[in-house]
C-alpha cells in the first residue's frame, strides 16, 4: 500500500495518466493482466473528499488500484498480489515519478503465510 503526498495537481487529475500507470505497472512487475484497466471520476462529497480519479486493473495475481485526490496532492494505491519478492522500490519510484509525489508512506502486509502447498480437496 502506498500513500503519496505533495503530488502534482495536474498529474493527479489526469485520467489518461492514471490509466497509463495501470497499463504499465503490471508489465514492470511481470504480472499477467486479466482485464483492461478501468478508471472513473469520483465526485466530491460534502465531507473530506474533494473528488478525483479512481482506477483498477485485475491481474492474475490479484489487482492494482489507484485513487487520486488532486486538490489535496494525495494518492493512495494498493498493489495486492500473491507474487513473492516484489521489488517495492520499483513500485514506489514508479508512483513518485508518475505523479511527482514529494513523499510516500508505505505499508507492506504479508498474506497467506500458511497457504497450503498442495490442494486440500480432490
Amino acid at each position: 500500500m502506498i500513500d503519496g503526498y505533495g503530488g502534482s495537481e495536474n498529474k493527479l487529475n489526469d485520467k489518461d495518466l492514471v490509466r497509463k500507470c495501470l497499463d504499465e505497472l503490471p508489465d514492470r512487475l511481470e504480472m499477467k493482466v486479466l482485464a483492461n484497466p478501468e478508471v472513473y471520476f469520483a465526485k466530491p462529497n460534502d465531507k473530506k473528499d474533494p473528488g478525483g480519479w479512481t482506477g483498477f486493473v485485475v491481474i492474475a495475481e490479484s489487482h492494482i488500484s489507484i485513487h487520486t485526490f488532486p486538490k489535496r496532492g494525495f494518492l493512495s494505491a494498493d498493489i495486492y498480489t500473491c507474487k513473492n519478492n516484489m521489488d517495492k522500490k520499483v513500485i514506489i519510484n514508479f508512483m513518485k515519478d508518475a505523479f511527482e509525489l514529494q513523499s510516500v508512506e508505505t505499508n507492506f502486509v504479508k498474506r497467506g503465510i500458511s497457504y497450503p502447498l498442495e490442494n486440500i480437496y480432490l
